[in-house]
C-alpha cells in the first residue's frame, strides 16, 4: 500500500485563490491509494469527498483543519455540520462554534430544526445559554425535538421559572410532550425559586402527565417522585410509587431517599428490605447504599448498619467516596465514633466530604475541640473547607460550648477562605451565643446581618431562650418565626414551653389554642431502640407494643426507687396548669423512658443501649435515663434532633449544657 502526500502544485494567483487555498489544506492531508494510477486525479477524487474527510476530521479530533475545508466545500451536507457542532462542544472552542454557526447560516441551514437542536445543545455546553435562547427565538419550525434542547439547558442552568412559561407556549402551540419534555419541565420546579408554588406547579404537570398516558413511562415518574420528595410531600411521593407498574433500582432508590431525608427512616429501611425481596433486577447502587445509611444512622440502627456495611463490602462499593462518607456518619450517628474514625483512615483518597463527615460526627457527640483539630488537619493537607464545612465546625463549636473558638472560625471563613457566610451559619452563630447566654451578642449580630434573617436563624435564637427561659426576646422570635413558617407547629410549642417555664398559663394557654386554631398539630414526641437487629418504636401513650405494661410498670418502679435517691420529677417541661401528680404521671410516659425501659429488659446485662429520639430531649427524660445509667450500671446513648448524650455512671457527656 502506498501513501501519497500531496505537495503544493498550483501556483496561487488571484484568479485561482479559491484553487490555492484548497490545494493548501489538501497538501497537509494523508491520503491512503489501493494503488497508483496515472489517469486518476487525486485531488477530484478527494474534492468530491469532502463532507467524508471533515467528518472524519471532527471524529479525529482535528477541528481546526476540519473549519478550514469547510470553506472550500461548496455543498456541505447536514451530517457534515452536525460533526462540527458536535466537535466544537466536545473541543469547548466557544470561537469556533460562532464560526460554524456563521458557515451555518449562510449556506442556508439556519432553519433546520434538526441543526438548530443541535447547535442549543452546542451553546448550552459551553455556557452560552443566551445564544442557545437566540436560535430557538429563530427558528420558525420548532419541533419537539428543538423544545426539548432549550428546556434541557434551561434545566440545567436553574431558570425554571423562564422553563415553565416557554412549556405553556408550546402547550398552545399543540406540540405535544414526550418523556423527555415531562422529566425537564418536572426538573424546572426544583431547580430555582419560581414566583409561583412550585409544589401546585408540579401538580399541574402531574395532571398533564396523567392527561397524556404517561403514568406508566418509568422515567417520568421517577423525576415526579423526586419533585414531591424535594418538598417533604412524602404521601404524594408514596403514591406515585406505589401506582408504577414497573420499578426499576432508580425508582426504588428514589422512593428510599425520600423517606430517609423527610425523617422516616424506619419507612426507608422497611422499604430497602422489600426491595432486597421483591426487586430481583434491581441490585442496589451505590446511590441506594448512602439513603439506607442515612436511614440507619437516622435510627441508631447499628446493627443494620453493619449488615449494610458488610453487603458494600461484598459488592465492591467501599471505594466509592460518598458510600464511605455515609459510612462515617451512620456510625457515628450510632454513637460508634471510633468505628467511623476507623472507616476514615482507611480511605485512600479523600474529599471535602469525608473530612466534613468525621468533623461533623465528633461535633454531635460535644467533641468540639477535636472537630476543630480535624478542620486544621484538613486544611494543612491542601484540602479547601467548603460552605458545609463551616457549618459543621461552626455547630461543633456550638455543642461544646466553644464560643471564642466560633466566632474566629465565624470571622475567618471570608476574609481567609473567601466563603460568604450564609444563612446557617449565623443560624450556627446566634446558637453558639445564645447557648452560653450571651443573648445580647446573638441579636445584635442577627440585626448586623447584610440579608434578612430566615427562619433558621430565629429558630436558633428562639431555642437559646428556652434554654435560659427570656421571655421578652423569645416573643420578639417567634413573631418573625410565626411570620416567616406559619405552618411550623415546633415554633409554637417552643413558645408556649417558655411561656409554662416562667408559670405564664394563659399566655402559654393562648398559644396552644392559637396552634389548633391554624389547624396544626404537635409533632408527637417519638424513640426508636434497636434491639437483636430489630428497631421498635415508642411513643407517648403507646399501646400497641406488646410489653408496654410490663416497660410501664418498671418504668414506674425506677421512678420510686430514684425518688428514694433524691430525684425530683421536673415537670416544668408540661404545658398545661395541672396538678404535679397529673403532670407527673405525664412525664412518665415520655417516649424515651419507654425505650430505656424496653432495652433494660431485652437486652444483655452490660449492654450499650443505643436510643434515637425526634425531638429535643427534655430535661426530666435526661435527668432519669443520668439516674439509670448509674442505677443499672448501663452505658445509655441517646441522640436527640440537637446532638448526642453519653450517660454513664450517672453522667451526661453533654455536661448539661444541650
Amino acid at each position: 500500500m502506498w501513501v501519497l502526500q500531496i505537495p503544493q502544485i498550483i501556483r496561487h494567483t488571484p484568479s485561482q485563490s479559491h484553487l490555492c487555498c484548497t490545494s493548501r489544506v489538501y497538501s497537509r492531508l494523508p491520503v491512503t491509494f489501493a494503488s497508483l494510477n496515472p489517469s486518476t486525479n487525486p485531488i477530484k477524487d478527494i474534492k468530491s469527498n469532502n463532507n467524508q474527510l471533515i467528518q472524519s476530521l471532527c471524529k479525529g479530533g482535528n477541528l481546526k483543519q476540519a473549519i478550514n475545508l469547510l470553506c472550500f466545500e461548496p455543498n456541505p451536507t447536514q451530517q457534515t455540520f452536525e460533526h462540527l457542532i458536535y466537535s466544537c462542544a466536545q473541543q469547548n472552542s466557544l470561537s469556533d462554534g460562532l464560526d460554524i454557526h456563521r458557515h451555518l447560516t449562510n449556506r442556508g441551514f439556519d432553519q433546520d430544526p434538526f441543526l438548530a437542536t443541535k447547535l442549543i445543545n452546542m451553546y448550552y455546553e459551553l455556557g452560552s445559554i443566551d445564544r442557545a435562547r437566540k436560535v430557538f427565538d429563530e427558528t420558525l419550525e420548532k419541533t419537539i425535538y428543538v423544545w426539548n434542547a432549550l428546556f434541557r439547558a434551561l434545566a440545567m442552568v436553574g431558570r425554571g421559572e423562564e422553563l415553565l412559561d416557554l412549556y405553556a407556549q408550546m402547550n398552545c402551540t399543540g406540540v405535544p410532550s414526550d418523556r423527555f419534555t415531562y422529566t425537564y419541565v418536572l426538573k424546572a420546579c426544583v431547580v430555582s425559586e419560581l414566583s409561583v408554588c412550585p409544589l401546585r406547579k408540579g401538580k399541574e404537570i402531574h395532571a398533564h402527565i396523567l392527561r397524556h398516558g404517561y403514568e406508566a413511562n418509568i422515567h417520568v415518574m421517577t423525576t415526579l417522585l423526586d419533585v414531591y420528595a424535594k418538598f417533604g410531600s412524602v404521601s404524594y411521593a408514596n403514591s406515585v410509587f406505589c401506582a408504577m407498574p414497573t420499578k426499576n433500582f432508580v425508582s426504588w432508590s428514589a422512593m428510599i431517599a425520600c423517606f430517609a431525608k423527610n425523617d422516616m427512616p424506619m419507612k426507608a429501611l422497611e422499604l430497602f428490605q422489600l426491595m432486597m425481596l421483591e426487586a430481583c433486577d434491581s441490585v442496589p447502587n451505590s446511590v441506594t447504599m448512602v439513603s439506607v445509611l442515612q436511614a440507619c444512622g437516622g435510627l441508631a440502627a447499628l446493627e443494620q448498619g453493619k449488615l449494610i456495611h458488610g453487603y458494600i463490602l461484598r459488592r465492591g462499593l467501599d471505594s466509592i467516596l460518598p458510600v464511605l462518607s455515609a459510612l462515617i456518619t451512620m456510625y457515628g450517628r450510632c454513637g460508634e465514633i471510633s468505628m467511623g474514625q476507623r472507616v476514615f483512615d482507611s480511605m485512600k483518597n479523600r474529599d471535602v466530604v469525608s473530612w466534613n463527615s468525621l468533623i461533623s460526627i465528633y461535633g454531635m457527640h460535644g467533641f468540639g475541640k477535636k472537630a476543630i483539630q480535624i478542620f486544621e488537619n484538613m486544611t494543612h493537607q491542601g484540602i479547601s473547607p467548603s460552605y458545609i464545612t463551616f457549618i459543621t465546625v461552626l455547630g461543633a463549636c456550638s455543642h461544646a460550648g466553644l464560643v471564642e473558638e466560633g466566632k474566629i472560625l465565624f470571622e475567618c471563613m471570608l476574609s481567609k477562605y473567601r466563603i460568604h457566610p450564609g444563612m446557617e451559619h449565623y443560624a450556627c452563630v446566634v446558637d453558639l451565643l445564645g447557648r452560653a447566654n450571651r443573648l445580647d451578642e446573638a441579636i445584635k449580630l442577627i440585626e448586623d446581618m447584610h440579608f434578612e434573617p430566615g427562619p433558621t436563624v430565629w429558630g436558633s435564637l428562639l431555642g437559646s431562650c428556652r434554654i435560659h427561659c427570656n421571655v421578652e426576646l423569645a416573643e420578639r422570635a417567634s413573631t418573625m418565626l410565626f411570620e416567616l413558617e406559619p405552618k411550623n407547629a415546633g415554633n409554637y410549642v417552643l413558645l408556649a414551653d417558655i411561656y409554662a417555664e416562667a408559670k405564664m398559663w394563659g399566655e402559654a394557654k393562648s398559644v396552644m389554642k392559637l396552634l389548633e386554631a391554624r389547624g396544626l398539630q404537635k409533632l408527637p414526641g417519638c424513640s426508636w431502640i434497636e434491639v437483636k437487629r430489630k428497631v421498635y418504636s415508642f411513643v407517648s401513650v403507646d399501646e400497641h407494643n406488646p410489653q408496654i405494661e410490663e416497660v410501664q410498670a418498671l418504668v414506674l418502679k425506677l421512678s420510686t426507687e430514684m425518688k428514694e435517691q433524691g430525684y425530683v420529677p421536673q415537670t416544668n417541661v408540661v404545658l398545661y396548669d395541672l396538678d404535679e401528680e397529673e403532670k407527673e404521671r405525664i412525664v412518665l410516659g415520655h417516649s424515651e423512658k419507654l425505650a430505656v425501659a424496653f432495652g433494660l429488659i431485652n437486652t444483655a446485662k452490660g449492654e450499650t443501649i443505643r436510643i434515637r429520639k425526634n425531638l429535643r430531649l427534655c430535661e426530666d427524660c435526661h435527668a432519669v435515663t443520668k439516674f439509670i445509667s448509674k442505677f443499672a450500671n448501663r452505658e445509655i446513648l441517646v441522640r436527640d434532633v440537637n446532638r448526642f448524650h453519653h450517660f454513664r455512671d450517672g453522667v451526661c457527656s453533654c455536661g448539661d449544657y444541650w
